[in-house]
């Protein structure tokens, strides 16, 4: 079916931050999938993992136990500080079921129509309910009618929470992504996310967060949270988790950790074997290698180096960035810069039409970042000169 608007060009292969087409030319992938390979492409460590994996066992069935689904279980709650962990198999169905917990938590407390406070340009999938909480109208066009439990408010802005909270007595939940990603790279001030867990505490609300896109070390840390002093009550991950093998977590702690009981909520592929072994050779790479740390580093570098080589363009009005989470926002629309790059050889996305989305991988070199840097400023000041 036509649900994609392609680029004209199909890779072969790949080796860390390089992608090779069928005419055997090469680029460099910073997109890394839309925040997916973290690891960049044909990692050794996910390689093994997969082929002993697939050697031994891929599926029995959550009916059963299953050792690679507990050991990771375990790793994510030790690096998250969550207590339970619920896997499907993509950030939506994540998402999914942070929702239905919020509902559940809802009618615990005797509500009967319970609603979430979703934000303004969020993104949270393409599923109905997850569609319905996301905060675009042009992704909800044609779907309707939308799933009914959701109130909207612009992202980082705190007193529109209060007024929710003032005015809505069956709010039972807030979702929220710590850095709105497909809505351009959007950081929300110091004390945002401080600010959500105050109200959510004071009303007795869910605090839940969508880390799909932020998580598994591209800000900076395991966990864009972990840049605040708050915990989640539910956390949700996806993409670089298993770093191409499909596999999303909704995590939990405390109440909102034993809402789920038997019946409540499942998967048929959900936590299988070989997803949960590619995601804990993920998980081992990124402490062994240090490589949330990597991110901070590197992601700091790009910043400055950008600002530095774009800082003549008054067409450029603003390059943010936590980690490896890139965005630089131009006064224009900017899609053509995607097949521009394309031709030079670099992979970029641009998101809410204007902003230029760059998520490398955590293990781009520092050679890489400066070809990075130069070639896509080069496309950046022709594209703004010939405008």
């Amino acid at each position: 079916m036509h649900t994609y608007q392609r680029l004209p060009v199909t890779f072969t292969h790949g080796e860390g931050a390089w992608l090779v087409d069928t005419d055997g030319k090469r680029y460099l992938d910073a997109l890394s999938g839309i925040a997916v390979c973290g690891l960049g492409h044909a990692h050794p460590a996910v390689t093994v993992a997969i082929r002993e994996q697939a050697g031994k066992l891929l599926h029995t069935s959550n009916l059963y136990g299953i050792a690679e689904q507990q050991q990771l279980g375990e790793t994510l709650c030790r690096l998250s500080g969550m207590h339970r962990v619920f896997f499907g198999n993509s950030g939506a169905e994540a998402n999914e079921a942070a929702i239905k917990l919020a509902r559940l938590h809802g009618h615990r407390r005797g509500i009967d129509k319970p609603a979430i406070v979703v934000m303004e340009n969020s993104f949270h999938g393409r599923t109905l309910a997850t569609l319905s909480a996301t905060g675009n109208r042009k992704s909800q066009a044609g779907f309707e009618p939308l799933v009914q439990g959701f109130v909207r408010v612009p992202f980082d802005d705190l007193d529109a929470l209060r007024a929710v909270a003032a005015n809505h007595a069956n709010v039972v939940a807030v979702l929220v992504e710590p850095i709105q990603g497909e809505g351009g790279i959007r950081i929300p001030g110091e004390g945002y996310l401080e600010g959500v867990r105050q109200i959510c505490d004071a009303h007795d609300w869910l605090m839940m967060l969508d880390e799909v896109q932020s998580g598994m070390g591209r800000t900076g840390r395991f966990f864009a949270f972990q840049h605040s002093d708050v915990s989640p009550d539910v956390m949700t991950l996806a993409k670089a988790l298993g770093n191409g093998v499909p596999i999303g977590a909704c995590l939990a702690r405390g109440g909102a950790a034993d809402l789920f009981g038997p019946g409540s909520h499942g998967s048929t592929f959900g936590g299988n074997p070989l997803a949960c072994r590619a995601a804990l050779a993920v998980c081992e790479t990124l402490e062994s290698e240090n490589l949330p740390a990597r991110a901070a580093e590197l992601g700091a570098r790009l910043l400055g180096d950008l600002r530095n080589a774009l800082q003549s363009l008054a067409a450029v009005q603003d390059i943010r960035a936590r980690g490896l989470m890139i965005g630089i926002e131009l006064d224009r629309p900017c899609a053509p810069l995607v097949q521009s790059a394309l031709q030079a050889g670099l992979l970029i996305n641009v998101t809410a039409g204007n902003v230029v989305r760059l998520l490398p991988p955590l293990t781009l070199s520092d050679d890489e970042a400066s070809h990075l840097v130069e070639t896509l400023s080069g496309i950046i000041h022709g594209f703004v000169a010939d405008a």
